[in-house]
C-alpha cells in the first residue's frame, strides 16, 4: 500500500535518503524544508517540497502543511548549533510537531531520537549532555502521547554506504550504523504500521531490515490502553 509521508528534517543527513527512497518504492515524500534553495535538490530525490520553518510555524499552521499525510517522521535534529537550537529544534520542535500530527488527524508519528549510550564515557561537554536530556524529554513526550508511535534509537551515525543489513531490538549493544540503514530502516517500519508503540535501538548488522522488522513484530503490537499527551 503506498502511503504519504510528511518529513520534518527532510533535508537533513537522514531524511535526505529517506526521500529518496520512499520515492523508488512508490511512496509520496512530503519533505519538509526551511530553505527555498533547498526545495530543487529535493525535487530531484522525487520527494514534494514543503516550505515551512519548526522554529517558527504554530501548530495550525504546520498540521495544515501535513494534512492527509499518513505518517509523520520527525528527524530534525539541531547538529551541534548549540543548546538554544537544540531546545528549538529537538525539544519544542517534538511537542509542535505532535501537536500539529493531532490536528492534522495523522495517528502515525515516527521519531529518530539518540541511542542511550551515546557519547558514554567520551566527555562531550556540557551541550551534548544537554542535548541527550532533551531527546529523552522528546521521547517521553511522545510516548504519552495517544500517537501510533515508534522512537527509533540509531547508534553513532555515520556515512559509509547503506548494507541493508542491521541489528534492531528494544535493548541492543552499542554500534554505528550508516544513515542510509537508519533511512531504510525508516521506510521498513513505514510499510508496517502493525509495528507501533515500541521503542526500537538500531546498529549495524547481519540481519536483513526486513528480517529484522519482521521479527520484530511479535513484540511491538498496537495498544488498548488509552494515553493522554504531556501538557
Amino acid at each position: 500500500m503506498l502511503t504519504q509521508v510528511f518529513i520534518i528534517g527532510a533535508a537533513g543527513k537522514v531524511g535526505r535518503p529517506l526521500a529518496r527512497q520512499l520515492a523508488a518504492r512508490g511512496h509520496v515524500a512530503l519533505a519538509l524544508h526551511r530553505h527555498p534553495a533547498q526545495a530543487a535538490d529535493l525535487a530531484t530525490l522525487g520527494a514534494r517540497p514543503v516550505h515551512g520553518d519548526l522554529t517558527a510555524d504554530d501548530a495550525p499552521t504546520l498540521a495544515a502543511r501535513m494534512a492527509g499525510s499518513d505518517v509523520v517522521v520527525f528527524t530534525a535534529g539541531a547538529g551541534g548549533a548549540g543548546i538554544a537550537v537544540t531546545d528549538a529544534v529537538d525539544g519544542a520542535g517534538l511537542v509542535l510537531a505532535v501537536a500539529a500530527a493531532r490536528q492534522a488527524g495523522v495517528a502515525r508519528f515516527l521519531l529518530v531520537s539518540a541511542f542511550p549510550e551515546a557519547g558514554r564515557g567520551k566527555a562531550l561537554g556540557e551541550g551534548f549532555e544537554h542535548y541527550m536530556a532533551v531527546k529523552k524529554r522528546a521521547d517521553v513526550h511522545l510516548a504519552a502521547s495517544d500517537l501510533a508511535w515508534v522512537i527509533l534509537r540509531p547508534g553513532t551515525l555515520n556515512d559509509a554506504p547503506g548494507t541493508g543489513r542491521i541489528t534492531a531490538g528494544p535493548a541492543i549493544a552499542y554500534g554505528e550504523v550508516p544513515r542510509e540503514d537508519v533511512a531504510a530502516t525508516l521506510v521498513g517500519l513505514i510499510e508496517r504500521p502493525a509495528l507501533q508503540h515500541c521503542i526500537i535501538e538500531l546498529t549495524g548488522g547481519e540481519v536483513r531490515v526486513d528480517q529484522a522488522l519482521d521479527r520484530l513484530g511479535v513484540k511491538c503490537a498496537p495498544t488498548t490502553a488509552t494515553q493522554t499527551s504531556t501538557p
